[in-house]
């Protein structure tokens, strides 16, 4: 029987436990709701006993009205038996009110025996108790059998008790997981095979990266039957990374020809990709398979020659089904096709217009060049593609702009921001001070600009990112801002490039209130004809 697939995406919580990988609240969410459209079918979202940010996320989350996907709040079993009931983790679990949880316990004698000090039957009832007070609650849980790999080859009998004892107290699903990530993919394959024609439950499998197997070890869990498979967005997670979802997703629809519980909107796999790296202020692997910049880029002459005629011959499957894009880098001829999937998002239709698809093209490629990044920016992207269509117009000009950064004896600092701005042929002459440079033009900027447009009173600053973009360069290198905006219902991002971070920073404040001041203009118009 070739069962559905359940994945599993665990980026908010096992993810950004990586080296270097930090986010907001705010980024929690707009991931989450990314994921929802792409139709994952269970978000962990973090562990809301651990500290605040997870659960204000828990709480927040509650009024995102997810169409796809189940969100799941983590821990780990009970602290001790004699506390079931009155558990802070398990009790946190419950006070997340999400309709799935997922709580971990150890399957490995040495962890049960060095780490919690307690015996075999003391753990498995730990366990068994755990699984079944969160069931009396109606929650659907995940049981994470943690290092079950490695406990299985060390003690065999240990570990199929610890998760028969999560069966027995009725778990929706046993997750094998291969936590050190050391296993081997043809033990991962004869393992679960054994376990599912052993047990009833469900089977999950949750692998990490620290062998280079995460991916394969996924895909052989599932041919080996389990039906349920967890991992992160571009594999990042802990020391190596988790199971890269960006990979083994497109291998099960594609190659093993399997089914997922939910449809997979597998075109917007590369725009996921690029998305979550964004908001991570991450750099994106150009080389990844299937999403990454590289994966159908052809240079080498015969290959160039060949893809030409029929791309089969050096591309695996068509790029276009994940979202991406060929790229022959002699002759550059990709690009159009990610412009026009853009714009159609944007109910834009430029099937008739090649010309302008061309130039569109053209100019994109050019600010890319210059450090320019869309992903992750989609309202500058907008801003400029209607620009082109002479759609939008800037709503002011700035005609003159000033910086000052002053510092006491005490070595504290604050900024002023001078500016002088036009609107309708009208001059605004305004200063305003500010935390730092980037937050005092964000108030002269806006204080100018309130008479004209009172509606940009709603509009909040909630997130701001830096990357530099050549570092050898040093303090010359060109810098890439992003922030993300709100007025409280919708958030939006802009860019700025520039070799000056607070160029580069006006650029992307600019397109901020432009973009919600062509959208503010646009319902209105709607409302009037």
């Amino acid at each position: 029987m070739n069962h559905q697939i359940e994945i599993f995406d665990t980026t908010l919580r096992d993810g950004t436990q990586g080296e270097a990988i930090n986010l907001s609240v705010q980024d929690k969410i707009l991931i989450a709701q990314h994921l929802d459209e792409f139709g994952i079918d269970i978000i962990e979202g973090g562990w809301p006993g651990s500290n605040p940010r997870d659960e204000e996320f828990f709480q927040r989350v509650k009024s995102l009205h997810l169409k796809n996907a189940k969100v799941c709040a983590f821990g780990s079993t009970a602290r001790s038996l004699a506390g079931i009931n009155t558990d802070l983790n398990l009790q946190a679990l419950i006070k997340a009110e999400t309709e799935v949880v997922s709580i971990f316990g150890k399957t490995w004698k040495l962890h049960s025996q060095k780490g919690l000090g307690i015996t075999e039957d003391e753990n498995a009832e730990l366990i068994f108790k755990s699984v079944e007070f969160l069931k009396k609650h109606g929650k659907k849980v995940v049981y994470d059998a943690e290092h079950f790999f490695d406990g299985y080859k060390d003690d065999k009998d240990f570990a199929i008790k610890m998760i028969r004892a999560a069966e027995a107290a009725g778990a929706d699903v046993i997750v094998l997981c291969d936590t050190n990530g050391g296993t081997l993919t043809n033990e991962v394959f004869n393992i679960v095979s054994w376990i599912k024609s052993q047990m009833k439950s469900s089977i999950g499998i949750h692998t990490h990266n620290d062998s280079e197997l995460a991916v394969a070890n996924s895909l052989a869990a599932i041919e080996a039957g389990a039906v349920h498979v967890q991992g992160t967005i571009n594999g990042v997670g802990e020391r190596c990374g988790n199971a890269n979802l960006c990979s083994i997703i497109p291998n099960i629809i594609l190659k093993l020809k399997k089914e997922t519980v939910s449809q997979i909107n597998l075109e917007h796999l590369t725009s996921l990709s690029n998305y979550v790296y964004e908001l991570m202020n991450l750099a994106p692997n150009s080389r990844m398979a299937f999403v990454g910049k590289s994966a159908f880029a052809h240079k080498g002459g015969i290959h160039v020659s060949a893809v030409l005629k029929d791309s089969k011959m050096y591309e695996h499957i068509e790029p276009k089904i994940v979202g991406n894009s060929q790229r022959v880098l002699v002759s550059d001829l990709s690009g159009q096709s990610n412009i026009h999937y853009k714009a159609k998002e944007l109910g834009i239709d430029l099937s008739d217009k090649k010309e302008l698809s061309k130039k569109l093209v053209s100019y994109i490629k050019d600010l890319e060049y210059n450090g320019f990044q869309f992903d992750g920016a989609e309202a500058s992207f907008e801003l400029l593609l209607r620009s082109e269509l002479n759609e939008f117009t800037p709503f002011f000009d700035v005609l003159d702009s000033k910086v000052n950064v002053f510092y006491d004896n005490q070595g504290k600092s604050k900024a002023e921001a001078v500016l002088k701005i036009k609107v309708d042929g009208e001059i605004e002459h305004t200063a305003s001070d500010g935390d730092g440079p980037v937050n005092a033009l964000d108030n002269a900027l806006r204080k100018a600009l309130l008479r004209f447009y009172p509606d940009i009173a709603l509009i909040k600053l909630v997130d701001y990112k830096v990357r530099v973009l050549n570092e050898k360069e040093g303090t010359a290198a060109k810098v890439r801002v992003i922030i993300e905006s709100s007025d409280g219902t919708e958030t939006w991002s802009t860019v700025g490039v520039s070799e000056d971070i607070i160029e580069a920073s006006f650029q992307a404040l600019s397109d901020s209130i432009n973009y919600k001041l062509f959208k503010f203009q646009t319902a209105k118009a709607k409302l009037t004809a």
